[in-house]
């Protein structure tokens, strides 16, 4: 028989494998996300039921002893594995989470959806707050103090899950920028809600006096909120005076993370989740240098976080926890969730708000909560059953059925709900310009002329300045980043262009943004002139496709730009046909693409004879009318 020694040895080594193990399996879950364009918390899910409650089903089978050995090295038991590390380590990994979610928050991004948003927060979160806690009192039969905190919790609506959902719906802007804001403020606001709650049972239990209670949980709540103002503003203040080196800022904005949660837990417990939550708010609100590298580190932090967590919480799950999803309570409180809370509580907040009712019902049913929801609590589950309160398991059991019921229809519904309402934009074209150079403005400005809708897209400032001259609607940033998920209006546009020097770069632009436009709506200009292809090191599957008909570099466009060729709209029909454009123009022009009343049509290397109507547009040298007449007669 092996002794304790012998078994706490083993766990020692077996620690880093299955850390590992679940680093891969989230990680690998985020990637098939994004090859399927299916939410990433489905798959997450998956591989943690398969490696934990499913792997432990078949090792309590009595498997021969090799094969009973080589399985336990996989099997995710974490409770177990990580023993009194694992509350805390939930508690960090969820504040880190949390204070992502606040660096997202910038007001001034709000824009035209702050009304509705304010409306979400303040009128919609506290009726589905009063209707959630009823539902999970009457239905799921839980003491009214933990109904408060699960009908808390379950406010939120998760912008991870969110964001996918919308560029594959091309929901309309105002919609769209509801969905998503609300996501991204109600995050730690849901979350918010259920810390006052427990803090309210923690209270009770210590205390019989309930103006006592109160008055330690308005304390409580100021001080974790004045904790994190104060501390971010200190380190925005340390980053513009130049006191922490480029280097380090990264590092030293997650170590105060940290401090800020241990340090106002120590003040008053469980306040450490609101003090990071208002540091990450006040941080996103606040000008300092190197906030793109900030958000840069603190999405890789938060996405290794998100999906350690999500596999881990769900290796949870036991036999008894996954039987009880099939039970009448939990059924009822989810469907009462979905059909009853969300839909009065949105209806409610949205009347006189100027918002349709077609608006009103796609945002009532679409709401998947993600995994702040069931991060927070696991959390709180365990923190719960150690106040001797073993209720508290039934709040796993209600975050994953709601989360898996609403990820599951919110993604087969946004789709045919948006388009029965008449709230898909898929009607209308709309081009993303990535880069913005002399020839891309140009370019963007032909489009703008033709009717169609341009989005400009830059890391530059000043590289902007002349789209912003133009008029043009204008993204500042990098398209690439998490960041440009929730700033940039996937709305506006169904094909992208990007316009770049850095053939590379242009390469992985189209790759990102192929899954969500199709392959064959994303366009970059070539790596170098059609003749010198013979030696492109960039695989034609690892790129967009070619723009223009003949395929000219950027190098090329650029000189062609500066030495005074124009684009110019021509209309081509029987009368008028290609070729006698092509005459007109001269043989060298490159033909861009043709609007037609289906819709845009880019035109590729070779394919300029097969234009055969519509308004198409080109790029080549303007010629004096008087020259062209000269030449004409001379012909």
């Amino acid at each position: 028989m092996a002794t304790a020694v012998d078994t706490a040895h083993h766990v020692v080594n077996m620690l880093p494998f299955k850390i590992a193990l679940i680093g891969a399996l989230g990680i690998g879950a985020q990637w098939l996300a994004w090859r399927l364009q299916r939410p990433a918390i489905v798959l997450m899910a998956i591989a943690g039921l398969i490696f934990g409650p499913l792997l432990g089903w078949v090792l309590s089978l009595g498997l021969p002893g090799p094969v009973d050995h080589f399985l336990d090295m996989f099997w995710l038991n974490p409770v177990e594995d990580f023993g009194d590390v694992y509350r805390p380590m939930i508690g960090i990994a969820v504040a880190i989470i949390l204070f992502e979610g606040g660096m997202n928050l910038r007001f001034k991004d709000l824009g035209d959806a702050t009304h509705a948003v304010g409306r979400m927060v303040f009128i919609a979160a506290p009726i589905a707050w009063g209707l959630g806690t009823w539902a999970a009192h009457k239905i799921a039969g839980l003491p009214l103090d933990v109904a408060a905190m699960v009908g808390g919790l379950f406010v939120v609506t998760g912008p991870t899950v969110i964001m996918p959902l919308l560029r594959q719906a091309h929901l309309k802007s105002r919609p769209a920028n509801i969905l998503k804001w609300e996501g991204i403020v109600n995050d730690p606001v849901g979350a918010l809600f259920a810390v006052g709650g427990y803090e309210f049972i923690r209270f009770t239990m210590q205390e019989a006096n309930m103006t006592l209670v109160f008055g330690k949980l308005i304390f409580a709540a100021l001080l974790g909120t004045v904790v994190g103002i104060i501390s971010g503003y200190g380190l925005a203040w340390a980053f513009r005076k130049g006191h922490i080196p480029e280097y380090l800022k990264a590092p030293v904005v997650m170590a105060w993370v940290l401090a800020i949660y241990v340090l106002a837990n120590a003040m008053a417990e469980e306040t450490g989740l609101l003090a990071v939550t208002a540091l990450g708010m006040t941080m996103a609100n606040t000008k300092f240098a190197s906030m793109v590298e900030m958000r840069r580190f603190k999405e890789t932090i938060a996405i290794m976080l998100v999906s350690g967590v999500f596999v881990i919480l769900t290796a949870t799950l036991t036999p008894a926890i996954l039987m009880s999803f099939i039970s009448f309570k939990v059924f009822g409180f989810v469907l009462a969730m979905m059909i009853f809370v969300r839909p009065i509580s949105v209806m409610i907040s949205t009347l006189w708000s100027g918002i349709s009712w077609r608006e009103s019902l796609l945002i009532a049913f679409i709401a998947p909560r993600g995994i702040v929801a069931v991060a927070v609590a696991g959390l709180f589950a365990a923190e719960l059953q150690a106040l001797g309160r073993p209720e508290g398991a039934m709040f796993v059991t209600l975050a994953f059925a709601l989360v898996f019921a609403t990820v599951l229809f919110a993604g087969f519904a946004i789709a045919p709900l948006s388009k029965a309402l008449g709230l898909s934009s898929h009607s209308g074209d709309g081009v993303l310009i990535v880069g913005a150079n002399p020839w891309s403005l140009g370019l963007a400005k032909a489009l703008k002329d033709m009717g169609i809708g341009v989005l400009v897209a830059d890391t530059n400032w000043r590289r902007l300045r002349g789209a912003r001259l133009e008029g043009f609607a204008t993204f500042y940033g990098e398209v690439l980043s998490e960041n440009a998920d929730y700033r940039l209006d996937h709305s506006t546009f169904n094909h992208l262009v990007a316009a770049t020097p850095n053939d590379a770069y242009n390469a992985l632009v189209c790759v990102e943004f192929a899954p969500e436009l199709g392959r064959h709506r994303v366009f970059q200009v070539a790596g170098q002139d059609k003749e010198d292809n013979d030696s492109d090191t960039i695989a034609f599957t690892s790129r967009g496709r070619t723009l223009s008909s003949r395929g000219r570099s950027f190098d090329a466009l650029t000189r062609d730009w500066w030495s005074g060729w124009r684009f110019k709209a021509t209309n081509v029909s029987e009368e008028y046909p290609i070729a006698s454009l092509l005459e007109e123009r001269g043989d060298d022009v490159d033909l861009m693409l043709v609007k037609k009343e289906t819709g845009l049509e880019f035109v590729q290397p070779g394919q300029g004879g097969k234009v055969s109507g519509g308004l198409v547009l080109t790029f080549g040298p303007v010629k004096d009318r008087t020259e062209a007449k000269l030449e004409a007669a001379v012909k």
